[in-house]
């Protein structure tokens, strides 16, 4: 591979390279870009411009990931492309695969913008959008399993069950390519989250590490959860069977629940319980999946003290 010198200290925004005839040559970090992929792929230009003027270490890595793709349908299929890829299934593989599948569907491409406002909005620990596209397993977790559930959709299943099962290895996150999963998604920290083949989550739902959306082990067919719009689900929980945790909904950390949940109440417990019990829940006001708000049923549910 030829030689590259950077240089961005110095101009901001180049990279001298060395070809295969020894003629140096100039790369530049920020080509004109197509910005018809909206407002969040035009921050992230101006974020990664940023990052390397305070860190020029990364322009080339800001580059390959970022500033040389002229879309976010691209930098996406990159480096989810670097990220999954193997020595017998090489990166060059899979970037085709997966541009193919994102350009034929736009939509995907909006669900991973609404993914990044997510996190961005809901998660402090998220700096910029940069950093969740690069670093957050959550995220690309869940874009490569929209590129396996439409391989999936279109009976092409080897191919999806492929990605799942380098998804699972490189993220620890193992969602089955038939299940369905809506837009403005937040999979926080994502390490063992695992999510059956018949399970459905809404719009604006947030779940947080250790959640399993399960079967009950004793059925066919249709037999996992159906989670409504602005759901969060707390660290360590498990939803099993083919049930439905209503719009609005909070699970308390590591609760099993094996019924239904109605809309905006709480379920917490071992077997869950709701909050202000069976005939006269407490009702949430607020959207526990944007809120993001964990503790608050703990003051009026018990006296815990430490």
């Amino acid at each position: 591979m030829a030689p590259c010198i950077d240089t961005s200290r110095s101009t901001g925004k180049a990279l001298l390279c060395q070809d295969d005839d020894s003629r140096f040559h100039y790369i530049n970090l920020f080509p004109d870009f197509d910005r018809d992929d909206g407002d969040v792929w035009v921050k992230m230009l101006d974020e990664a411009k940023s990052d390397v003027e305070q860190e020029p270490v990364l322009s080339s890595y800001y580059h390959s990931s970022i500033t040389s793709h002229r879309s976010l349908s691209s930098a996406l299929a990159n480096i989810l492309s670097v990220k999954l890829s193997t020595l017998a299934l090489p990166s060059n593989t899979l970037f085709e695969l997966f541009i193919s599948v994102l350009e034929e569907s736009p939509e995907m491409i909006e669900s991973a913008k609404q993914d990044l406002l997510a996190a961005k909005e809901r998660d402090p620990a998220c700096v910029s959008y940069v950093h969740c596209f690069l670093s957050f397993k959550g995220f690309l977790a869940c874009q490569a399993h929209r590129i396996a559930h439409k391989l999936w959709a279109q009976d092409r299943k080897i191919l999806a069950l492929l990605i799942q099962n380098r998804v699972s290895e490189a993220f620890a996150v193992d969602i089955h390519p038939g299940a369905k999963i809506g837009k403005g998604v937040l999979l926080d920290h994502a390490t063992a989250v695992v999510i059956g083949e018949t399970a459905v989550v809404g719009d604006n739902v947030s779940i947080l590490h250790g959640v399993t959306l399960g079967g009950t082990g004793k059925q066919c067919g249709d037999r996992h959860p159906k989670i409504g719009d602005g759901v969060l689900i707390g660290a360590g929980t498990c939803v099993l069977g083919n049930i439905t945790i209503g719009e609005g909904a909070k699970v308390g950390s590591g609760s099993v629940v094996l019924k239904d949940v109605p809309p905006h109440t709480t379920a917490v417990g071992n077997p869950a319980r709701l909050i202000g019990g069976k005939e006269n829940p407490k009702r949430l006001d607020k959207i526990p999946g944007l809120s993001m708000d964990q503790t608050s049923y703990l003051t009026e549910w018990s006296d815990y003290v430490i």
